[in-house]
């Protein structure tokens, strides 16, 4: 078994990005001559962890899941990250991967919000395989939850809360890079 896999989730349409008068898909948004997509993607190298980017078309979460899982079965654990956090700090995937080897569900959180990345143990497997639908792996936190099985790291990085759903988002990401 290998260490913990980050699995990039970035299978989803964008519709939200669109309504809001956003043009193209939102991970290919720019955002200081990167992409959102190509922000988040250099967190995760400069992490260090393996990773997986599950960007074929997926009914749903559950789906894009499942088969990000299936592709790294032999990870110890694996950080579920959506692909429009382009904040996201490389400290942060690596606190988190740390924490998965002792916790079944690790939930970061800042300033009282949960964020991504969501870690799960190798205790989580077979739940996050089964996973199908809209609703991504929170079925798998609640059964977790539910035998004392989650773990809340809380991490200085707004960047666990700054996903990109809206042309707005977009506005306030650029924000908060101009104050790093």
């Amino acid at each position: 078994m290998s260490g913990p896999a980050v699995l990039v989730l970035a299978s989803g349409r964008g519709e939200r990005f669109k309504a809001s008068g956003g043009t193209g898909s939102k991970l290919e948004a720019m955002l200081f001559g990167k992409t959102v997509l190509d922000r988040t993607l250099d967190a995760v190298r400069a992490s260090g962890l393996r990773w997986h980017l599950e960007d074929k078309g997926h009914p749903g979460m559950g789906d894009s899941i499942a088969a990000a899982v299936h592709a790294t079965r032999d990870a110890s654990g694996w950080l579920i990250l959506p692909g429009d956090l382009p904040l996201v700090q490389a400290a942060t995937l690596s606190a988190v991967a740390q924490a998965v080897a002792s916790h079944a569900v690790v939930l970061p959180r800042y300033g009282g919000r949960q964020g991504h990345p969501v870690g799960f143990g190798s205790a989580c497997r077979d739940a996050l395989l089964d996973l199908t639908g809209p609703l991504g792996a929170s079925t798998v936190v609640r059964a977790q939850r539910d035998v004392g099985g989650v773990f809340t790291l809380d991490i200085d990085d707004p960047g666990i809360v700054t996903d990109i759903d809206t042309v707005d988002d977009l506005a306030r990401a650029e924000a908060l890079l101009l104050r790093r």
